[in-house]
């Protein structure tokens, strides 16, 4: 993983390449040219991960000097690529995967994306032909962001880069901070929570050209749709398959010139990994072990120490256990935004940091994670509603009412609430939207009231602004959900703040979930493969019976990486959340409700209301003003 910049027609500055040196800490480049749409620039930091020779160094050219790449990613699939352009009378003059990739593009054009197994976001001057081709992978695992004006075009791998550029007023986007605070969804949209600040979206491209005087056109085109295929196979036959896909895409994300380890929480993704990845390097049999970094808690009730320790028994891994402490939150908090370019949702991020922290200090530079399962696999636990409203819908009342019977007992949730919840995606759009809206305005004091975000209006929710703007189904079952979860909401947003958080320790995050021939598979699969019952992630566990540890393979709970907030909220930061809430209101007058926000943090902090994340964003969204000066 790397950093990257380019701009058309801006005056070139070197310091926008420099600003993430944290991105590439073992290598930079920077290359002008000349086009009629005023100068060109590429700029690189390099994070040295295959063939960590010079060779690998950016921007880097063909022989003929006509194409220039700069890439920030990895395609595991390179050397299988390399051999097949080989075949066909290739010569390379490196090892690594760059160079693989620009060869690819200049054999195959725009149509050599489909080739790639990887994550990824590059871009290829053509100095002959004077155009600029951009294009991020699948599923936005590798940033990607455009600022386009009158005066030029410019991307970069992290908004700061593009912060100051001639025709950018750096303010805040007031629509998607709604969204955001609203929600808790961000990275849904094109849009950023600047104002005239973009992503270039997973499966999207743009070519640029600059062969004509005056600002260039910018054309965005998906090349990866964002479809999903049926697939209808028995369970024994799904499992093998899963199992199959998921140790290749491990595999294959073993592919490094560097040491590999892994994040690890004790849930049944990120174990799935560790204990595949030690079968791979021979850890049991006296091969080299795995490296584990895992965040721990003395509060029970989000401690997964116990599930830890079974999986390093049962690995042999090298553990390292990090216990991340209330009175840092707010001493990182600052720097942590700065990473992150945008408010965040959870002192989870916190957590989340310090694992990556910790992870550099014992010097692993790569690290494999089991971020993208819960997506295609619906693995959240709202996901139970959607199921359920599609076996109503069916009228397989019986399996419903098993669902129902198993969730109640292994997960405590009410046979009437579970009921109550599945009406909603049955009822017609308007009448749902009513429910959810009303149960909001009851329960959060209209805090959202203020003039600015009321402007907003509620014409539809974040999660819907998504689906449409993809053009995405409806939510009606959990096949559908899982669609809408991977492509237009919460992995992306999830991403991002994995991207950031490794970056700014100079760690390469690794996702074998999102393999896409897995994802493909993951999201073609009936609904009677995701939950079964009780279960979630039902294919996953089949596959995984002879790999996991019995106690985790047996997990019911579900925590998603959480922290001790409202333990951490009502003690020893309820001082710094009052003046977080206060210090919000004071930088931005008039978009709150200013009493409904004083009296929603009040119920939280004095156990009036439990604690949820909304707090922390009206907090956050405080700081990230602050540190980014981003005025309305």
């Amino acid at each position: 993983m790397c950093g990257l910049f380019a701009s058309v027609g801006f005056e070139p500055e070197r310091a926008r390449i420099d600003i993430v040196a944290h991105r590439g800490p073992d290598g930079s480049g920077w290359q002008t040219y000349s086009s009629p749409a005023g100068p060109i620039a590429l700029g690189h930091r390099r994070l040295a991960i295959i063939d960590v020779s010079d060779a690998g160094l950016q921007p880097m050219a063909d022989a003929s000097g006509r194409y220039h790449l700069v890439f920030n990613g990895e395609i595991y699939n390179y050397i299988e690529l390399r051999e097949e352009m080989r075949a066909k009378g290739e010569v390379f003059a490196s090892e690594s995967d760059s160079e693989v990739l620009l060869r690819a593009y200049m054999l195959w054009g725009e149509a050599a994306l489909r080739r790639l197994r990887g994550m990824f976001s590059f871009l290829i001057w053509d100095d002959r032909d004077k155009t600029l081709f951009a294009a991020r992978d699948r599923y936005g695992i590798k940033p990607l962001y455009l600022a386009a004006t009158p005066r030029g075009v410019a991307f970069g791998s992290e908004i700061k880069q593009l912060l100051g550029l001639p025709g950018l007023s750096g303010r805040m986007n007031v629509p998607r901070v709604h969204d955001f605070l609203a929600s808790g969804i961000s990275d849904h949209t094109s849009e950023t929570m600047f104002e005239g600040i973009v992503q270039i979206r997973g499966g999207e491209s743009v070519m640029i050209d600059a062969s004509r005087a005056g600002a260039p056109v910018v054309p965005v085109q998906r090349w990866y749709p964002a479809s999903a295929g049926e697939i209808a196979i028995g369970e024994k036959e799904a499992a093998e398959r899963f199992h199959a896909m998921l140790a290749d895409a491990v595999r294959l994300h073993l592919r490094s010139d560097v040491p590999v380890g892994s994040c690890l929480s004790g849930g049944l993704d990120s174990s799935s990994i560790v204990c595949l990845m030690s079968q791979m390097m021979g850890s049991s049999a006296g091969g080299a072990k795995v490296n584990t970094v895992s965040a721990c808690y003395a509060e029970k009730s989000v401690d997964e120490k116990p599930f830890m320790d079974a999986v390093v028994a049962h690995a042999h891994t090298q553990p390292h256990f990090i216990f991340p402490k209330a009175e840092e939150v707010f001493a990182r908090a600052a720097d942590i935004t700065w990473h992150q370019d945008e408010p965040f949702g959870s002192t989870s991020i916190f957590a989340q940091w310090c694992v990556f922290e910790e992870a550099r200090r014992v010097g692993v530079k790569v690290m494999l994670d089991g971020q993208g399962a819960d997506e295609p696999l619906g693995g959240y636990h709202h996901s139970f509603s959607f199921h359920l409203a599609g076996l109503i819908k069916q009228l397989k009342l019986a399996e419903a009412l098993r669902t129902m019977r198993e969730r109640q007992a292994w997960h405590g949730v009410p046979i009437a609430q579970q009921a109550k919840h599945a009406l909603i995606p049955l009822l017609p759009t308007g009448l749902a939207g009513m429910l959810r809206n009303g149960h909001r305005a009851l329960t959060q004091h209209d805090w959202l009231g203020g003039e600015l975000l009321q402007a907003q209006g509620s014409d539809r929710t974040a999660f819907e602004r998504a689906r449409v703007e993809l053009g995405l189904p409806p939510v009606t079952d959990l096949r559908t959900l899982c669609m809408n979860l991977t492509y237009g909401s919460n992995l992306s947003m999830l991403l991002h703040w994995e991207d950031r958080n490794s970056m700014a320790h100079g760690i390469e995050a690794r996702v074998p979930f999102l393999d896409h021939p897995l994802v493909e598979f993951s999201l073609a699969l009936g609904n009677d493969h995701k939950i079964v019952g009780g279960d979630t992630k039902r294919v996953l566990r089949r596959a995984m019976e002879a790999v996991l540890p019995p106690a985790v393979l047996q997990r019911r709970d579900k925590l998603g990486f959480a922290t001790p907030e409202q333990a951490w909220f009502r003690g020893p930061l309820k001082g710094m959340m009052t003046e977080g809430v206060e210090a919000t209101l004071r930088r931005y007058p008039g978009l709150f409700n200013a009493d409904g926000v004083r009296a929603l943090a009040a119920d939280m902090l004095e156990g009036r209301k439990p604690v949820d994340f909304l707090l922390w964003r009206i907090v956050n969204l405080g700081i990230w003003g602050e540190r980014f000066e981003a005025g309305i």
